[in-house]
């Protein structure tokens, strides 16, 4: 059996008397969109602050090829090869789509001997950052303002930035949030394009789109785990049905 990019095993994060996630082991494989779905407060972006190294775990271990990183900080993680997105876009309006991903491929690949040299002159930057944007379904839109772009292209923008950091684990929260059908279409294209090479964490309450994409699909509730199967069993698991899609078992 093939191991996991980035497992979690035993995870939980305890906030005074609250426990936002609760005794939680998971695998994210390479080539997998693997869907994390719950209402609001199940502790789904708290599971995903702990795997990126934004919020320490309370107790449990994070591993990423094997290797324990979970006493690792957040630029650590991510210079490793775990990189995230946001559910609020943190893309620079003012700059290309371009110089946004640029910046990011450079923040990875610092050269602090070049001092001589412009950082923007970087060809290695410069080409990771053209990849990223190919990767993203932006490359024709290299040379646009980002804030120009629809909500849907900077979500995209988003992705872009991200994969110029040259991750391996993807994860990403609620990439789909506030899209319409057209550019939801788009973003899962994307997505399915980014299965060969990475693990992808998908966050996300479009349950339409979950069930089109994702291979695996973790429900969790008040911080735990209920149910993690293929889609077809999430679909007909009674107590799915009863404690997130509304049915009645």
């Amino acid at each position: 059996m093939t191991a996991a990019l980035l497992r979690c095993e035993g995870l939980t994060r305890r906030f005074g008397g609250l426990t936002a996630v609760n005794d939680v082991t998971l695998d994210f494989m390479r080539g997998a969109v693997h869907a994390v779905i719950g209402t609001n407060g199940a502790g789904k972006s708290t599971l995903i602050n702990m795997l990126s190294g934004e919020l320490p775990a309370s107790s449990g271990r994070v591993l990423l090829q094997g290797q324990d990183i979970t006493g690792w900080p957040q630029p650590r993680r991510a210079r490793a090869g775990v990189g995230r997105s946001y559910q609020r876009t943190t893309i620079f309006p003012e700059f290309s789509v371009f110089e946004n991903c640029r910046l990011c491929a450079q923040a990875a690949h610092a050269r602090p001997l070049a001092l001589w040299q412009s950082a923007a002159r970087c060809k290695t930057s410069g080409d990771i950052a053209i990849e990223a944007l190919r990767a993203a379904g932006l490359a024709d839109a290299a040379a646009r303002p980002a804030g120009s772009l629809s909500h849907g292209g900077k979500r995209q923008l988003e992705i872009a930035m991200c994969l110029a950091t040259q991750p391996q684990a993807l994860l990403l929260d609620e990439p789909l949030a506030g899209m319409g059908a057209e550019e939801t279409d788009r973003m899962l294209q994307v997505l399915q394009g980014l299965k060969a090479g990475h693990a992808i964490l998908l966050v996300e309450h479009d349950m339409d789109a979950v069930f089109r994409i994702a291979e695996r699909i973790t429900v969790m509730v008040n911080g735990e785990v209920i149910a993690s199967d293929v889609p077809q069993a999430i679909r007909s698991n009674p107590a799915v049905q009863v404690a997130y899609l509304g049915e009645h078992a």
